[in-house]
């Protein structure tokens, strides 16, 4: 049962398409492990294993009448903010304890049209404010490798979950890295797609023109393949880009010969583990030995990329979240007047990285420093977008680290939130800019924590920096696994 736990969807989908196993039988045993290690992981807030078990009946009825697709009959995890109708939708906040999602997310609605089963809520930072899932209200997660370190944020449940084997698959969000760099920490893929790429209809917003849905998996290829059922244009979400929608699958598996890797020492400056910068170069290096070509090339604005985050999407947040204040949305405080009862509220409801988002985010945006600070940072965000532009003419992907270090013990950073938020630095220009990116598993640190790399391509060139990382990880497969 353990091979089963650790297999991949694309080794699920090969025995669920002979017959050897049901979907139900997948239930069953996801729910098994899941009582096994859950309570030292906290990696997922509620399931309703009763719902879940019809949707894989149904599942299973489809096999059985011939259908096939490549989730068809698959359990899939998902994030607190991503609305399930009839479930729970959190945002592993007090202030949303109780609610009830009257509706299905666009990607949810997709998973449901390809057969996936809808099975479990994952924790995560409140409101995906922070990168260690310390920022829950229902607790911290613990990584799998070491429950004494976080599993990073804010989808730092989903990655947990999935690196532990208590899930195959699982949906994120990824506002300034929120899956590539718990996927990092945890030693699985973490996709982020292009921003419009995915619909975020239903996904509960943090900022709105950075959050992207993206995917944790054990592979690549489940990545692609993934990706391939829930992309597309939503005419919900006024974000969501008018593209087609490629075959992801199709190119796995060709060749790096021709391709050019862009390598900025900028990535690799001062602060950087030796650990990590080692075993990302040594990915670098095996990808050329696959083929590909290395090109020099530079980032002259990345010094800027947290502190243009840092202003710019707090001010979205403090928009985006004025709407919870106990009259509108959300659990109440009751008071004699109603500014009372909303100061009440929020003071009761929201956590402490919350209620200093929100604070930065109304500041920057007030009368007297909307212009010092909001508008030099968009200004700032488009010149950083520029590197992009020049970075992606003069090579197909970008490989840098996905952080500065591996995951951290828990507590070591949560009193100090700014070097939290420095430790955002190689995510964050993505979401700046509206590229993709992918962390694949490249090795360990001595003390055994998971290490990965970061292969970046332009917007809407995930076919790009999945074939690489395909490439990659078909030559350095990860092995190992946690004890747990």
């Amino acid at each position: 049962m353990e091979d089963l736990h650790f297999a991949s969807v694309r080794e699920l989908r090969q025995k669920l398409d002979a017959g050897e196993v049901s979907s139900v039988e997948l239930v069953q045993a996801l729910e098994q492990r899941i009582l096994a290690v859950n309570d030292r992981l906290n990696a997922y807030l509620s399931r309703d294993l009763e719902d879940a078990l019809k949707q894989a009946e149904a599942a299973d009825a489809r096999l059985a009448a011939g259908e096939r697709g490549p989730l068809l009959g698959i359990p899939v995890a998902l994030k607190d903010l991503l609305n399930v109708k009839g479930q729970s939708c959190g945002c592993a906040s007090k202030i949303l304890e109780g609610y009830s999602s009257p509706y299905d997310a666009g990607a949810v609605e997709k998973l449901r049209e390809a057969g996936a089963v809808l099975f479990g809520r994952c924790n995560m930072d409140e409101f995906a404010m922070g990168g260690s899932t310390e920022n829950s209200a229902y607790g911290p997660s613990y990584n799998p490798w070491n429950l004494e370190h976080v599993p990073g944020g804010s989808s730092g449940g989903s990655a947990a979950a999935v690196s532990a084997g208590a899930a195959w698959l699982s949906l994120g969000s990824d506002t300034g890295g929120s899956v590539r760099q718990p996927a990092s920490f945890c030693g699985c893929v973490g996709l982020k797609p292009s921003y419009g790429r995915i619909s975020r209809y239903g996904l509960t917003a943090f900022a709105s023109s950075f959050d992207q849905i993206g995917i944790f998996s054990r592979s690549v290829a489940d990545a692609a393949d993934s990706l391939g059922v829930i992309a597309g244009y939503d005419p919900r979400d006024s974000s969501s880009a008018e593209e087609s929608v490629p075959d992801y699958a199709a190119a796995l598996g060709e060749s790096l010969a021709g391709m050019k890797i862009g390598v900025a020492e900028e990535f690799f400056a001062e602060g950087v583990d030796p650990e990590v910068s080692a075993s990302v170069r040594a990915a670098i290096d095996a990808c050329v030995e696959l083929g590909a070509e290395v090109v020099p090339v530079s980032f002259p604005h990345l010094e800027y990329a947290v502190s243009i985050y840092y202003i710019l999407a707090p001010a979205e947040a403090s928009a985006n979240l004025a709407r919870f204040d106990g009259i509108r949305y959300g659990n109440r405080v009751e008071a004699e007047d109603p500014v009372s009862l909303m100061r009440q509220t929020r003071d009761a409801h929201f956590g402490d990285e919350v209620k200093r988002r929100i604070l930065l985010g109304t500041y920057v945006l007030s009368s007297g420093y909307y212009d010092a600070y909001y508008l030099k940072a968009q200004k700032a965000r488009a010149l950083l977008a520029k590197d992009f532009e020049d970075v992606f003419s003069k090579c197909d992907v970008l490989a840098t680290p996905v952080s500065p270090s591996t995951a951290f013990a828990v507590g070591k950073e949560s009193k100090d939130p700014l070097n939290l938020y420095l430790a955002d630095i190689f995510t964050i220009p993505a979401n700046l800019s509206g590229a993709c990116g992918i962390s694949v598993p490249c090795g360990f640190s001595e003390d055994g924590l998971p290490i990965g790399v970061q292969f970046l391509g332009p917007a809407f060139g995930e076919e790009q920096i999945l074939k690489v990382g395909h490439a990659y990880e078909q030559a350095h497969p990860q092995t190992l696994r946690p004890t747990l």
